[in-house]
């Protein structure tokens, strides 16, 4: 049975954007027939996590409600180089636990971290959504793998904008920044666009 993921900020003892992870695990069992949900406020009071300091809650489940839960000190990383890797037939509009995929791009990638190409449009790297920063506006691809919950809170709280990036027009914005349940916006590594390695003019690009 397929088995799904959610990651889940916890500072200082405090959850955050827990109803925008409850949403996306309701809508999982939904999509698959399941009635009913999992309720993650209360696996997260039952855990009685009393430790300050960042943490990711990771919980794992089935569509039978099987509930694993870790609980993980977490530091934001810094990457050091990213590669575009082109592939059209990826699909992860649900959050699920195997990444055997993701590990296979990763694997034949020559970056540390990857940026995934589909039909010649940007999505997002092998753990989170990204921004592009055009003169002082951050915009997000249209073209998402997965909607995560940070996106759409930023999206909500009109802090970035949606837009359609490109292989073609990659090159007109000047940073980016990786964003996900973890990694708030503007609160980590904001990188230049020349940190990816095989930009269009550069280099072929991986083709799975």
């Amino acid at each position: 049975m397929s088995q799904f993921i959610e990651s889940i900020k916890v500072e200082d003892q405090e959850i955050f954007l827990l109803e925008l992870h409850q949403k996306r695990v309701n809508q999982t069992f939904a999509h698959f027939g399941k009635e009913g949900s999992i309720d993650l406020a209360k696996i997260f009071k039952n855990l009685q996590h009393d430790e300050d300091g960042l943490f990711k809650l990771r919980i794992s489940y089935d569509l039978d409600k099987r509930v694993r839960t870790q609980m993980i000190p977490y530091a934001i990383p810094e990457i050091h180089d990213f590669q575009l890797v082109e592939n059209n037939s990826f699909d992860y509009s649900f959050k699920f636990e195997d990444r055997k995929e993701l590990d296979k791009m990763k694997m034949k990638s020559k970056a540390e971290e990857i940026i995934i190409v589909k039909n010649n449009h940007i999505t997002d790297t092998s753990f989170s959504n990204i921004l592009f920063l055009k003169g002082k506006d951050w915009f997000t691809p249209a073209t998402y793998l997965l909607n995560g919950v940070q996106r759409q809170n930023l999206l909500k709280q009109k802090k970035i904008k949606e837009t359609e990036i490109t292989l073609q027009n990659i090159k007109q914005f000047s940073h980016f920044q990786l964003i996900n349940a973890m990694n708030d916006f503007d609160d980590m590594f904001i990188y230049p666009v020349s940190r990816i390695t095989n930009l269009p003019g550069n280099e072929e690009y991986l083709d799975l």
